[in-house]
């Protein structure tokens, strides 16, 4: 929302497989991992096409008050498919789409489109 080049976060693993899902999918530019003082961080590169952000929303589906399970049949296209769904599976974090190849279905975390 705020047109920024990049973003920086404190690292975590489920956020590492998590940006690299959205660069798999093509919503942003690259992943990089720094370690500054004993800490690791992780930066995100954003990406823009004709100065409009490529993400236009980003939706949790889960909370830690609300879990929110889908099996394989229940996951639906999000926006006509050209969204996501991510879910964390029993198999790893993975997009609606690969789970329904794999016939897995799991806690879905958030939409993107």
């Amino acid at each position: 929302m705020a047109s920024k080049p990049h973003v920086t976060a404190p690292y975590s693993g489920m956020r590492h497989e998590l940006a690299s899902i959205l660069q798999l999918e093509g919503f942003i530019n690259g992943i990089q991992v720094k370690e500054e003082d004993n800490k690791k961080f992780i930066t995100v590169d954003l990406r823009y096409v004709d100065g409009e952000s490529v993400i236009h929303q980003i939706k949790r589906v889960s909370t830690p008050g609300r879990r929110f399970y889908a099996r394989m049949h229940e996951l639906k296209p999000i926006i006509g498919g050209l969204g996501i769904s991510i879910l964390t599976t029993s198999k790893g974090l993975m997009t609606n789409k690969r789970a329904k190849d794999l016939s897995v279905g799991g806690e879905v975390l958030c939409t993107v489109w």
